[in-house]
């Protein structure tokens, strides 16, 4: 369970997060919406331990660990997965290499044996197959030259690798068409279950349509505002945020 209570969080001195109280069973999919400038990429990036992000007060549980306290490659380790919104490039550096890389890292820091390239190449395939994108992917840079659906799909596809046991995905649906968005919820569906949880942040409710969540959050002024069911998501797209602060 992902148990946030209080949280308070500045970037070169401007509060963005003013008392975020969230809780994520285990096993469920919650969903955050609300306008630009509303602090959603902000916690996404203080739960995923990005730098540059003061926490000012609050706490941060994950499956009973202080999630605040540990560096963000142990909190990789552990099962957290962090899906951007605006996938970098990285030139010169092979998606399967790199993909590798990081499936054995964590394997490393779990006291699990590391995967051979052969082993490797038949997973990130099975993989590949199930998100309709070719091998051809393997073998490009990572990012480099690729379409934005190509992007969300690689991260979907890192996903898949990683197996986390809870996902934040940034705006995942940012800049998709509908077969793409499509495809990347498809992803994301496959892993659910009683051990997988997701934080879905969107502005929109159309991805919701996809990806069915167990709870919706309202997040305006760095603050939840209000909660529901998926009957919430569709309010908002029907009345705007304006409804929300007021309701």
């Amino acid at each position: 369970m992902l148990r946030i209570e209080g949280l308070t969080a500045e970037i070169e001195g401007k509060q963005i997060l003013k008392g975020i109280d969230l809780e994520v069973p285990k096993g469920e999919i919650h969903a955050i919406m609300g306008p630009n400038g509303s602090g959603k990429s902000t916690l996404s990036y203080v739960l995923s331990g990005r730098e540059g992000y003061d926490i000012t007060g609050g706490s941060v549980t994950w499956n009973g660990q202080d999630l605040l306290a540990m560096e963000p490659e142990e909190r990789a380790a552990a099962g957290l997965f962090l899906a951007f919104q605006y996938p970098v490039e990285l030139p010169g550096v092979g998606n399967a290499n790199f993909l590798r890389t990081a499936l054995n890292a964590q394997r490393r820091a779990r006291g699990e044996k590391e995967v051979d390239a052969m082993a490797f190449l038949k997973l990130a395939r099975e993989k590949l197959k199930q998100l309709q994108m070719s091998d051809e992917m393997l073998k490009r840079n990572v990012n480099v030259g690729f379409s934005g659906g190509e992007k969300k799909r690689n991260e979907v596809l890192q996903m898949a690798l990683m197996n986390p046991s809870m996902a934040i995905l940034d705006e995942t649906d940012s800049g998709l068409d509908i077969d793409a968005l499509r495809i990347v919820s498809e992803g994301v569906n496959a892993l659910r279950g009683p051990d997988f949880s997701a934080l879905v942040i969107t502005h929109y409710q159309r991805l919701l349509n996809y990806i069915v969540p167990d709870r919706v959050h309202v997040l305006m002024g760095g603050r939840i505002v209000r909660s529901g069911g998926k009957e919430l998501a569709e309010e908002l797209e029907a009345q705007g945020y304006g409804q929300a602060s007021a309701a």
